[in-house]
């Protein structure tokens, strides 16, 4: 998402290598001998912060005694931001999850291009003006799609806590199987507590994540089914990573499109098939 950002904001001025590609999970995700080397060639490193590449934090730190490196999600307010009770003194990373956050986050990506390259501070300006008006564009069709969702079906489950500050956006109940990181485990206590959950309210969709395992999603299909209640896959969802490199969902617009557009269709929404420009790849 950062890479996005920056390939937007940068355009041609910039040369932008993204580390973290469809499917990997940054919370676990540790650096790699070629990445060190990328890194400490580049005349500018980004990355999220707020607690996300948890392994590779100890690593950024060190490497901003040397070059220029920024995290990027830590400009925002933490009045903003949702703390968690697993993460004393820590947020909720996921702030992609929110455009209206994410629209927020994009003048640090503009401010540490135009730190590393001051010649083309206007150009990454006037770039930036222009992204943060389709991030909006963004945020007005997510509203309006999550908006058609019967009130009794605004519910989102999901393999780990990854979308509250979609559903704090967008009136969204949402349940996770494992915490605010991947790295936390799922008992079988949460997982039976999110069985009778299913049941008792009748909630018939759960959705994948890209990035994270279907293992305990599955679980909760199988524990439903056993106590008479059927439980479908509304779709998978991307979290904690983009969609496909060169493809519509392997940008920020079109990751935030397609988790929109399955998980309204999926619990009750009329919306289009294809997303909010007709762009989706596959149609829900």
């Amino acid at each position: 998402m950062i890479a996005d950002a920056a390939r937007r904001v940068g355009g041609g001025l910039v040369s932008v290598k993204g580390l973290m590609g469809p499917g990997v999970d940054p919370h676990s995700y540790r650096q790699t001998r070629s990445d060190i080397v990328a890194m400490t060639r580049a005349d500018l490193v980004l990355w999220h912060g707020l607690y996300l590449e948890a392994q590779m934090e100890e690593f950024f730190h060190d490497l901003a005694r040397k070059r220029r490196v920024v995290a990027v999600a830590d400009s925002l307010p933490h009045d903003q931001l949702r703390a968690h009770a697993q993460y004393a003194n820590k947020f909720d990373p996921h702030v992609w999850m929110s455009p209206r956050l994410w629209h927020d986050v994009i003048p640090a990506v503009r401010d540490a291009l135009s730190a590393a390259y001051p010649e083309g501070a206007d150009v990454f300006a006037a770039n930036t003006a222009a992204y943060q008006a389709d991030i909006d564009r963004l945020a007005a069709y997510a509203g309006e799609a999550m908006a058609k969702v019967p009130e009794t079906r605004r519910v989102l489950v999901t393999a780990h806590d990854a979308f509250g500050y979609f559903g704090r956006d967008f009136g969204i109940e949402v349940l996770g199987i494992q915490g605010i990181s991947t790295e936390s485990e799922a008992g079988l206590n949460r997982i039976a507590e999110l069985v009778d959950v299913l049941v008792a309210r009748q909630i018939s969709a759960v959705f994948v994540e890209s990035s994270v395992s279907d293992r305990n999603i599955r679980a909760l299909i199988e524990g439903a089914a056993a106590k008479g209640h059927a439980v479908r896959i509304g779709g998978e969802l991307y979290s904690d990573a983009m969609g496909a490199d060169g493809s519509y969902e392997g940008t920020y617009l079109g990751m935030i499109d397609h988790n929109v557009t399955v998980i309204a269709g999926a619990l009750g929404a009329e919306v289009p098939s294809r997303g909010m420009d007709g762009k989706l790849s596959a149609g829900i």
